[in-house]
């Protein structure tokens, strides 16, 4: 069994993904710089939870390099799963530098870190912004179509950092549209529920008419244990790729509210505004890459959805 460092593991899919590779008998640490992006006090639950489990969680800045360089020489660890980034489409384009500080130079600053510490492996979140503009369903091997915010820029430069770097094994991964329990308030699922339960209006950009490839965060956490057992066990020559992890299916936007409403027992008061300049109309994952390494994603939105609203109900005491 590895040892896997998580950066960014206070995070969404950094605190599942912890559980889930400590269950399967790896031995798992990691760190957070636990910011103000959204209310820190559900970072803290998150870590709290890990550390009861005896799973280590540091306060590290990745813009700290002299710090990280020390903290990844006193750890060692096999493999390091990068996850920690400022995310957010819409956020980005008001706070832009701050997005090149955290995931430019943060990233870059790991790698160099992972240089100095001897660690020749790295399995890193991207997204699937880097592939907007393209046809649907967006593959891997398509060149990257533009970019509409600078988080989905700062993204893109994350592959090419990890391509161009000197790491041995660097493999990328396309997220797409991650929801479930202990998710970000940001989110759609969580921002929609929270406002439906205020009886407040929620937004749905482009007039409603958007769609998703949403993916249950068990389905990425699967799909991230088989890349990082697939990476382990190559040898030999540099190695650098990318995989898609999405669900595979398209899900409008309305029907994903009707979910929520479904769960809730609540009508939402649906305020239909204009698309906003961040976003893409519609996405959708091919996986058959991954897909050839065993990935089958079994989560439903229907049944994604159903265990959100039940968390989030236990959570913050919702009757």
């Amino acid at each position: 069994m590895a040892h896997v460092m998580i950066t960014g593991c206070a995070g969404f899919i950094g605190y599942h993904l912890a559980q889930s590779l400590q269950d399967d008998g790896h031995t798992v640490s990691g760190f957070d710089n636990f910011n103000h992006y959204y209310d820190v006090s559900l970072k803290n639950a998150r870590a709290n939870n890990l550390r009861e489990r005896s799973i280590e969680v540091s306060y590290v800045d990745l813009k700290d390099l002299t710090g990280l360089t020390e903290f990844m020489k006193r750890h060692k660890p096999d493999i390091v799963m990068h996850l920690a980034a400022y995310a957010g489409v819409r956020h980005s384009l008001e706070e832009p530098q701050t997005y090149i500080d955290n995931n430019v130079t943060g990233t870059q600053n790991l790698i160099e870190a992972c240089n100095a510490a001897g660690v020749d492996q790295v399995v890193y979140a991207s997204t699937s912004c880097t592939m907007a503009g393209n046809e649907l369903p967006w593959k891997e091997d398509e060149k990257c179509g533009y970019q509409l915010n600078p988080y989905g820029f700062t993204k893109f430069t994350n592959e090419s950092q990890f391509m161009s770097s000197s790491i041995t094994k660097t493999v990328g991964l396309r997220f797409f549209t991650v929801y479930g329990p202990w998710g970000r308030p940001d989110m759609a699922l969580f921002d929609f529920t929270k406002n439906i339960v205020a009886g407040e209006p929620i937004q749905l950009f482009n007039y409603g008419d958007m769609i998703r490839d949403f993916t249950y965060v068990d389905d990425i956490v699967q799909g991230i244990k088989i890349v990082l057992e697939d990476t382990q066990k190559r040898n030999g020559d540099k190695y650098d790729t990318i995989f898609n992890i999405g669900y595979g299916e398209q899900v409008k936007l309305v029907d994903f509210v009707d979910h929520i409403e479904t769960n809730l027992g609540r009508e939402a008061i649906r305020d239909l505004v204009p698309m906003h300049p961040a976003d893409t109309h519609a996405t959708w994952s091919d996986t058959t890459k991954l897909q050839a390494l065993g990935y089958k994603p079994t989560t439903p939105i229907d049944v994604g959805v159903e265990n959100f609203v039940s968390w989030y109900k236990e959570y913050y005491n919702v009757n």
